[in-house]
This record gives C-alpha cells, structure tokens and sequence, in this order.
C-alpha cells in the first residue's frame, strides 16, 4: 500500500523508515485550505490545493502496464474527517454498468471505486471504503494482509455524481468511525478501480493480477 503521510492526526512530516514494498508511492496529505461540501464535484480550493494520485497500473487483464482508464484521487482532512475524491474517467463515454444498490455490493459485478487503508502501519490490519458507480456504499475491515470482512459498517458520507465523460466519488470518514494508532505519521494507502466496460482492473500502486489489490497495502 502506498504511504500517506499523516501529522498527529493531521499531516506534518515523513518519519524514516526501513523501506517496504511500494514505500516510492507516496501521497502527502495536508490539512483542507477550505470547508468540503461531500457533493460529487471537485469545486472547492481544498481539492485544487490537495497532491493527486494518479497514473494507476493495470492489474486485469494484463499487470504489464498503465491502465488506459484514467483515475485521480485527493484527500485531505479537518479536525473531525479524512475527505477523498476520485474522479473515474470513462474511456469511451456511455452508460456506466451496476448490478446493484445494495451496501456492500458483489465486486465484480459493478463498476467501482475502492480504496484501502491501513491506519496502524503494521502491512496486516486496516479498512476498505468505497462505492459504484451509483452509489451505493462499499466498507469492511481488513485483516491478514489484504482479506476484507464486509460485515463491518459504520457511519460516514459519499455522494457519487455522474457526468457524460466520468463519475466521481466524493466521501467524509470521520476519524471516530476508525481506530488507528496514535505516533506514527505514515499510513498505508491503496486504490483500486473497476471499470467493466473497457474489461479492466487498476491500482494506484503495482499489484500482480493473481493478488487483490487490497494486498498493496505494502
């Protein structure tokens, strides 16, 4: 998983570390510059303010190259959430294919975006959140290095709005919703999308197709 650099609850500096899989993929987050409003629409200056993550690999069919469907992802946060937007850019525009509303919906069956969290920096424990391309919301734990247990819910927000030539997810986890260990300003970061259409699977970072790409939580 790629590293996002996290101040005491807020986003100050890199500590030094042993180096791990993947640690050349860092995202440094800083504080918002301005309030978010979670709407599907990338207008506020804390958006424009906040480092991108983007140039995502392939993973399906092929993990030999860059994905052909372009993603970029922004975070940052206040006292009280971490925000994310990703903006999923469809290849050839048209309609975006979802089996489902329901929470928590089959991954494979849905165009999605998904990202990965792991707040204790131990490469085994952490959390998943995420949504498809309609909307409906997608979180679990993560345990063992990479296997996520759907059953867990919590409280936050997303909105994911729809544009001919993209859609974009926008959401707000409030720091209460998750645990994580206080110390360390390093976390580990992955994001994962499926677009069906175009038959493709990205990660931020590189992730071989025979792994989830929960498993770059490196």
């Amino acid at each position: 998983m790629r590293y996002l650099l996290l101040l005491p609850l807020c986003l100050l500096g890199l500590l030094t570390k042993a180096q791990k899989k993947n640690s050349a993929y860092q995202l440094h987050i800083h504080k918002a510059s301005s309030a978010i409003h979670v709407d599907g629409e990338m207008d506020e200056p804390a958006w424009k303010d906040a480092d991108a993550a983007d140039n995502f690999f392939m993973v399906l069919p092929m993990d030999t190259s860059h994905a052909t469907v372009k993603t970029s992802v922004r975070m940052t946060y206040d006292a009280q959430n971490i925000y994310i937007i990703a903006v999923c850019n469809l290849k050839n525009p048209g309609r975006y294919m979802v089996e489902s509303l329901r929470r928590d919906f089959s991954f494979g069956k849905n165009d999605n975006f998904i990202f990965f969290m792991d707040p204790f920096d131990d490469l085994t424990n952490g959390f998943t959140f995420g949504a498809n391309a309609a909307g409906a919301q997608w979180d679990g734990s993560l345990h063992s290095g990479g296997s996520a247990d759907l059953s867990w819910d919590n409280k936050w927000v997303s909105v994911v709005k729809n544009y001919p030539d993209k859609w974009i997810f926008e959401a707000a986890i409030p720091f209460k919703t998750i645990r994580y260990k206080k110390g360390i300003t390093q976390w580990g970061i992955n994001f994962s999308r499926l677009d069906i259409k175009e038959a493709e699977k990205s990660s931020w970072t590189p992730v071989p197709r025979q792994f989830p790409t929960a498993s770059g939580l490196n």
